[in-house]
């Protein structure tokens, strides 16, 4: 299973090269297709649970009205992925600062899963960076995920992010030990110095917690329901 979500990651990142090398040197009249581009990824480790790796990306190539989006994260805990997902998305701008995202989604751990992915991304009032997004599993599952995150300039070069996540799911989901209603809320505050804009070492103070039924199921199944870790990583840009 982690052979096949790296040789997807891989894949999809051969595919954004590709993309931006033929877009590289051309503007297109319409700007549907552009030769612009940003990756980030982040990659942190906490020392908890046997050893705690993290990995985040997103990134997107194209113009002013049309992307392609590739967004990746994943969770590896004593040695084992714990959570694996690849997400494939074309953007359409609909507003200077939203865009309406449309694709798929692959789940590689805890389970292998394939989703229909719809939502949203843009910078709501106050500059908070938001991602919403639906998923409807091969299944039939509907799930919904809320993303927000804010800068706090410090200095020019230290900035401290709030940044929280919470999840919903429509249905119980017994085969991820999922409750209907809100399963689950992750909200931290990382610190990062950018020695340049696109290279930044962070610290990151991530508090987790399952939430309502899934946050019983837990309980039932002799689980602790929430969670703190101190993270170390790094974020990088191009």
């Amino acid at each position: 299973m982690r052979r096949i979500f790296l040789a997807s990651v891989l894949a999809s990142a051969a595919f954004l090269g590709t993309a931006r090398a033929e877009t590289g040197d051309v503007v297109m009249a319409d700007h549907d297709m552009g030769p612009f581009h940003k990756i980030v990824t982040e990659v942190d480790y906490a020392d908890a649970h046997g050893g705690l790796w993290n990995w985040d990306v997103e990134g997107w190539i194209g113009g002013d009205a049309e992307r392609v989006w590739l967004r990746s994260e994943g969770e590896v805990e004593d040695g084992e992925a714990e959570d694996a997902e690849l997400q494939l998305l074309y953007g359409w701008n609909v507003h200077p600062f939203w865009d309406v995202l449309a694709g798929v989604r692959q789940d590689f751990e805890p389970d292998g899963e394939t989703y229909l992915a719809a939502g949203v991304t843009g910078l709501a009032p106050y500059f908070f960076e938001t991602e919403a997004t639906g998923f409807l599993s091969s299944e039939g599952d509907f799930s919904l995920r809320l993303e927000q995150s804010f800068d706090l300039p410090i200095t020019q070069k230290l900035i401290a992010e709030p940044h929280g996540e919470l999840n919903f799911f429509a249905q119980d989901v017994p085969d991820r030990d999922v409750g209907a209603g809100f399963s689950d809320l992750e909200v931290g505050l990382q610190l990062r110095y950018e020695v340049t804009r696109k290279f930044a070492p962070y610290i990151d103070l991530v508090w987790e917690r399952s939430l309502g039924q899934t946050a019983s199921i837990a309980r039932a199944n002799g689980e602790d329901v929430d969670d703190t870790t101190l993270r170390f990583g790094l974020r990088v840009w191009f």
